[in-house]
């Protein structure tokens, strides 16, 4: 029932690099019909990104393509991106996700891809729990608060962890079965 705090956000494997991942189109040749774009590993950086883009237009079926979207996208767990999402965001929340995991990932996600706000969540990160019941009942033990032996078997710690997040003192992240992530909302 310990929570499980070290390091913040690693308890999933951490993807490679090369599995977070988008594919880049050549637009002009998209609109004449033709599917032309490259696979580019997001968390080698922007610059990465942006060198290989140019590669691929230079390789276009298409004379002087220099139009470019993003059609797809792998390894970021959860967390939106557009079109025509700058290099630069794409890159930081590659490297956010390769730091962190999945949960980084579902972080994003929770927050529709603000970066900051996922940053920040980290500061009121409370651990990993099996559930939420084992978060509510080492709350409790944590916090000095005593529950009388003869009303333990009383207590439904599911219920207690359930009003907490009804409340929005905390919000849940699972990654996993068994492996659900606790922030505080304050």
């Amino acid at each position: 029932m310990t929570a499980n705090t070290a390091p913040l956000g690693t308890s999933t494997a951490l993807p490679a690099i090369d599995d977070i991942r988008i594919y880049v189109a050549c637009l002009a040749a998209y609109n004449n019909g033709r599917l032309h774009g490259r696979w580019i590993d997001a968390a080698r950086g922007e610059a990465h990104i942006r060198d290989e883009t140019r590669a691929m237009l230079a390789a276009s079926p298409e004379p002087e393509a220099e139009e470019w979207a993003i059609h797809d996208y792998e390894g970021f767990e959860g967390a939106p991106l557009g079109e025509y999402t700058s290099f630069e965001t794409v890159a930081a929340l590659a490297e956010f996700i390769a730091e962190r995991g999945a949960l980084g990932g579902k972080l994003l996600a929770y927050y529709g891809g603000e970066l900051e706000d996922a940053e920040k969540a980290f500061d009121e990160y409370c651990g990993e729990y099996e559930s939420l019941a084992d978060y509510a009942e080492q709350f409790f033990e944590d916090t000095g608060q005593p529950v009388p032996k003869y009303l333990e078997p009383y207590i439904d710690w599911q219920a207690v962890g359930r009003d907490f997040e009804y409340s929005g003192d905390i919000f849940t992240i699972e990654t996993e079965y068994n492996q659900t992530h606790v922030f505080r909302s304050w």
